[in-house]
């Protein structure tokens, strides 16, 4: 992992044409903004992990039908 340390208004970049910037920063909590092309898929970690039992859910039953 590496760990970086960015102030309010500094940009971190990732690859060409993904950017996170740092809004703002109060007590415990970083506001970030993410710009990314639309085929790159971004969720909050909760989301992501919901999505993909979606998937398996939705998968499993469609192999069960066959």
């Amino acid at each position: 992992m590496l760990v970086l340390t960015r102030s309010s208004g500094q940009e971190i970049v990732i690859g060409d044409d993904i950017r996170l910037t740092v809004l703002s920063v109060q007590g415990g909590k970083v506001r970030l903004g993410i710009t990314a092309p639309p085929s790159v898929r971004v969720d909050r970690e909760e989301l992501h992990a919901r999505r993909l039992l979606a998937e398996e859910s939705t998968q499993a039953s469609s192999a069960s039908v066959r």
